[in-house]
C-alpha cells in the first residue's frame, strides 16, 4: 500500500489548524487540563530535535487528554527578548522587531509540520507592547510594593561587548563572547526583593509534583540555613563586624576574621589602616575576577592582613588579625566571616599560608596534617563552656550565651540573593520608572504603559556600559507624573527572564486590553497542571516565576499561591558522537530534512523512543527508519481487517495489556516503552491472518498521540467520519489482562490421551464429567472398570482403569 507522507501530513495539518481543531474553550462543561511546555527563543536557525523532544512530551499527553474528554489548554509563545536578536542586529543592521517577526514566521510553520496540537491562537510574544505592557504593570506593582529597588552592586563587565555578564557568561574570567578580559565595575543595579519570598518559595515545593533532583536543585539555591549571626569588636573603634555562621559551637576555634575587599570598613577607617594604598591595589586586582573565581574552591588563596585594625572574638576576648581576601563577597551575607582553620579546609589553607594559628574544637582527626571536617557530630574541646558538649547541645548553648550577652542572635538565613533585575541593552522592556530631582524614583502613570521601545537604527550600548537608550533624549526627557516637573526615563531593560515570569498566565486571556488575563478565566485554567521544560531552566525560572506569581496572589490578580501541580523535565538529544550538538562540532540534525525524507510522524515516534525522556541520549540514524517500518507495518494492516467490532480471539489479552500498560507509561513519561509496547503488538497482529475492526481502530487510538497523520489517515480510510483527536481514548478490561483460558491433559493410566481448553475457574466435578466424555479418552475407557479419577486443578484429570 502506498503512503505519501507528504501530502497526507500536509492535508491533516490544514485540516486541524484551519479548522481551529485544538482551539481550548474558556469555561467549558469539560473538565479543563493545562499543558504548558517552556516557550522557546525564536532564532533564524528555527526549530532543532530539542525542541521537538521538548514539547512531544505534553504534546503526547494532550492528544490523550482530548481523548479522555477534557477541554484541554495546550498553547504555545516565543520568549523573544534577549541579546542574540540585539547581536545579530547590530552585526547586520535589520531592527530586532524585523528579525524577531521573521524567526516567529519560521518557527510556527515548523511547529505546525511536525504536526503539534498547539492553540495559535492563543499565541503570545514577549516583545509585542501589548504583551509587555503588563510585564511593566507588575514591575510597578512591585515597585509600589517595596519588592522593587535600585542599589550599587559590582558586576561582571566586558569591556569590548560594553556589557553586563552573568557569571555563566563570563566563566574564567572571560567574556564568553569575545574572549576580552572581565572586570568588575560597580554600577547602580535594579534588584527584586526575593529573599522575601525565600521562606514561601521554599515551603511551596512540598506540593509540587516533581523529580527529587528538581526539588534538591531548588532547595539549594534558596539554601537555607539555621546559625546565628555574631558581633565581632573592631578594637580601638566604635565598630563591630557582623558574622553569620552556621557553626557558633565552633567560635572558640575562631582565629582570625577574613572580609571582601570592598567592605566599606576599609574607606571608613583608611586614616588607621597603614597599608591602605595595598589593601587598594588588592581591591583593584579583585575587580578583574569573575564573581565565579573569586569564590572557587580550588583557587589559590590570596589575601592581605589590615594593618591597623584587629577584632575581638566575644567569646573569649583574644584579639584577632583580620585579613582582606577575595573568596568573600560583599554581596554575600555580611562581607565578613570568622575563620576556624582546624575544622574548614579553606581557612585551613590560608591559616597554613599565613602562618596563623590553629585550634582544635572538636575532637577528631590530626590537624598538624589537615583540617578535621567530619564534625556534623562529635565532641567539643578547648572551648571553655561547651567543654565534653555534643555538637548539637554546644550550638544550642553558644547561642542562648550569645543573646544573655548581647553579642549575638539566632538567625535562619537564606543563600539565595535579591534578584539583579536590569540590562543596559536595547532589546528588552524598558523599566517603567522615572526619575525626578524632585520627587526621586516615580513609576509611569499606569494609564500611559505601554512605555514602548524607540526605533532605533543604533543598538550598541556606550563606551561606558550605559544602554543605548541613555542617548536618546527624547526617549529619556519626560514630566514626572507626580509634580510635573522635568524629568528623565530609567534607561535600563528589563532581562530575558521577566517576560518569562508570568507568559503562562497570559496565555488563558491573550488578547486582554484592560488586565493581564480576566480573573474568572484565570480562575478556570489554573492551576497548570503539567509543566515540561528543559533541566537548564528547571531551577531559576521556576523559582523566579514561582515568586512573581506569589506576588501577584498577594495583591489579589491571580487566584492560588502557587502556580504548578506537576514540572517534569527532558533529557538532552546529544549528537550521534555522545557531545551535545552545536554546529562548531558539525553534529546538529536538522528535523526539517527528516520529516522530509521520512515525516513527521516518524519524527516524533523516533525522538521518544530514542531513550529515556528524563536522561540525555545520542542520536542514531539508523532508528529512524525502524520508527518508520512500524508505521509502515500499521499502514498495512488495513488489508486484514474484518468487520468485527469484537477483539480477535487471538489478541484479546494482549489488546487489553498493552492499552494498560500505554496509557500508565504516558502518565509516568516512559515514552519509550510505550512505543515498544506498541511495536510488540503490532507485531503479534502482523502474525495473525486477520484483526478485526476493533483491534485496528485500538491501536490507530493508541498511536495517536505519537503518529497522529498517519492514525487520522487510515481511521478515515476504515470509513470513520469524524476525526480521531476527540475519539474516545480505548479502556481495558480487567477481566482480560491475563488467560483466563487453561489447558488441561486428560491421562489414561498415566499416559495423556487428549487435552482440552477449559475456563480457569473450572470445578472439579465440571472436570471429571468433562474427561469422562473426552471422546480420545473414551477409547482406552470402554469395557474396562475405572478404580478411580484424580483431578489436579489447573493441570490434568488422571483416569485410573
Amino acid at each position: 500500500m502506498e503512503y505519501n507522507h507528504q501530502e497526507v501530513e500536509k492535508k491533516w495539518q490544514k485540516h486541524w489548524y484551519e479548522n481551529k481543531v485544538f482551539a481550548a474553550k474558556d469555561f467549558s462543561d469539560k473538565p479543563k487540563y493545562y499543558s504548558l511546555v517552556e516557550f522557546p527563543y525564536p532564532s533564524g536557525a528555527g526549530m532543532h530535535v530539542g525542541h521537538i523532544r521538548a514539547y512531544s512530551s505534553l504534546e503526547i499527553v494532550s492528544r490523550k487528554r482530548r481523548m479522555e474528554g477534557y477541554n484541554v489548554l495546550f498553547p504555545i509563545g516565543f520568549d523573544a527578548f534577549g541579546l542574540p536578536t540585539e547581536n545579530y542586529a547590530i552585526k547586520t543592521g535589520i531592527h530586532p522587531r524585523k528579525v524577531t517577526d521573521q524567526n516567529i514566521k519560521i518557527f510556527t510553520e515548523q511547529l505546525k509540520q511536525t504536526g503539534f496540537s498547539f492553540d495559535f491562537d492563543r499565541t503570545v510574544d514577549t516583545t509585542d507592547e501589548d504583551y509587555y505592557r503588563w510585564t511593566q504593570w507588575i514591575f510597578i506593582q512591585l515597585f509600589k510594593n517595596n519588592l522593587a529597588y535600585r542599589d550599587k552592586t559590582y558586576v561582571n563587565y566586558c569591556p569590548s561587548c560594553k556589557v553586563v555578564l552573568s557569571n555563566e557568561e563570563s566563566q574564567g574570567g572571560k567574556c564568553d563572547r569575545c574572549d576580552t578580559e572581565v572586570v568588575q565595575k560597580e554600577k547602580d543595579v535594579w534588584f527584586l526583593k526575593i529573599t522575601k519570598h525565600a521562606e514561601r518559595l521554599l515551603q511551596g515545593l512540598k506540593n509540587l509534583d516533581t523529580l527529587p533532583r528538581i526539588k534538591i536543585e531548588q532547595e539549594n539555591w534558596i539554601g537555607k540555613s539555621s546559625g546565628a549571626h555574631v558581633d565581632f569588636k573592631v578594637t580601638n573603634t566604635n565598630t563591630s563586624l557582623k558574622v553569620y555562621t552556621t557553626r557558633p559551637d565552633t567560635l572558640f576555634g575562631a582565629t582570625f576574621m577574613v572580609i571582601a575587599p570592598e567592605h566599606p570598613i576599609i574607606e571608613e577607617y583608611k586614616s588607621t589602616i597603614k597599608n591602605y594604598d595595598a589593601l587598594i591595589n588588592y581591591k583593584e586586582e579583585a575587580k578583574k575576577k569573575t564573581e565565579f573565581e573569586r569564590v572557587e574552591l580550588a583557587k589559590d588563596k590570596t589575601g592581605v592582613l589590615i594593618d591597623g585594625l584587629t577584632a575581638i572574638n566575644p567569646v573569649n576576648n583574644k584579639e584577632i588579625p583580620i585579613f582582606v581576601a577575595d573568596y568573600v563577597m560583599i554581596g554575600y551575607g555580611t562581607g565578613a566571616i570568622m575563620a576556624v582553620p582546624a575544622h574548614d579546609t579553606r581557612d585551613y589553607e590560608f591559616a597554613t599560608k599565613y602562618n596563623l594559628e590553629i585550634i582544635e574544637v572538636i575532637k577528631g582527626g590530626d590537624i598538624t596534617v589537615e583540617a578535621y571536617t567530619d564534625t556534623y557530630e562529635g565532641i567539643l574541646v578547648n572551648s571553655d563552656i561547651l567543654n565534653e558538649l555534643t555538637v548539637k547541645d554546644a550550638k544550642e548553648k553558644i547561642i542562648k550565651f550569645l543573646e544573655e550577652k548581647n553579642i549575638g542572635e539566632r538567625t535562619t538565613n537564606y543563600k539565595m540573593k535579591d534578584w539583579a533585575f536590569n540590562r543596559q541593552r536595547y532589546w528588552g522592556e524598558p523599566i517603567p520608572i522615572i526619575h525626578c530631582d524632585k520627587c526621586g524614583m516615580v513609576p509611569e502613570k499606569e494609564e500611559n504603559l505601554p512605555i514602548r521601545l524607540p526605533v532605533v537604527d543604533k543598538f550598541e550600548p556606550a563606551e561606558d556600559g550605559e544602554s543605548p537608550l541613555a542617548n536618546i533624549e527624547e526617549f529619556v526627557n519626560t514630566t514626572c507624573p507626580v509634580c510635573g516637573g522635568h524629568a528623565k526615563r530609567e534607561t535600563d531593560t528589563m532581562p530575558q527572564w521577566a517576560g518569562s515570569s508570568w507568559y503562562f498566565l497570559r496565555y488563558t486571556d491573550p488578547k486582554n486590553n484592560k488586565a493581564l488575563a480576566d480573573f474568572d478565566k484565570l480562575k478556570y485554567w489554573l492551576q497548570v497542571d503539567w509543566y515540561n521544560g528543559g533541566m537548564e531552566h528547571v531551577t531559576r525560572h521556576v523559582i523566579y516565576s514561582r515568586f512573581w506569581h506569589q506576588f501577584l496572589f498577594d495583591i489579589g490578580v491571580v487566584p492560588c499561591e502557587e502556580p504548578y501541580k506537576k514540572r517534569t523535565a527532558q533529557g538532552l538529544i546529544l549528537g550521534s558522537d555522545g557531545d551535545k550538538m552545536s554546529k562548531s562540532k558539525g553534529n546538529v540534525v536538522n528535523p526539517l530534512e527528516i520529516i522530509e525524507e521520512f515525516g513527521a510522524d516518524t519524527l516524533r515516534l523516533y525522538i521518544l523512543f530514542i531513550g529515556d525522556y528524563e536522561q540525555s541520549t545520542p542520536w542514531n540514524a539508523s532508528g529512524v527508519k525502524g520508527a518508520r517500518r512500524f508505521l509502515d507495518k500499521i499502514l498495512r494492516l488495513k488489508e486484514k481487517i474484518t468487520t468485527s467490532n469484537e477483539f480477535s480471539k487471538d489478541l484479546k489479552i494482549i489488546m487489553n495489556q498493552t492499552i494498560k500498560q500505554v496509557s500508565e507509561d504516558i502518565e509516568n513519561v516512559k515514552f519509550n516503552t510505550a512505543i515498544a509496547k506498541l511495536m510488540t503488538l503490532v507485531n503479534e497482529m502482523v502474525k495473525q491472518e486477520s484483526v478485526s475492526r476493533k483491534d485496528y481502530e485500538t491501536i490507530l487510538k493508541l498511536v495517536n498521540p505519537f503518529a497522529p497523520h498517519l492514525a487520522e489517515e487510515m481511521w478515515e480510510q476504515i470509513g470513520n467520519t469524524e476525526g480521531l483527536v476527540f475519539e474516545q481514548w480505548p479502556t481495558f478490561d480487567k477481566d482480560s489482562l491475563v488467560d483466563t483460558v487453561i489447558e488441561i491433559a486428560i491421562s489414561v493410566n498415566g499416559k495423556v490421551r487428549d487435552k482440552i481448553s477449559v475456563n480457569l475457574n473450572t470445578t472439579k466435578d465440571e472436570l471429571q464429567a468433562l474427561a469422562l466424555a473426552s471422546e480420545k479418552a473414551k477409547q482406552f475407557i470402554e469395557g474396562k472398570e475405572i478404580r478411580k479419577i484424580i483431578v489436579v486443578p489447573k493441570k490434568l484429570v488422571n483416569i485410573v482403569v
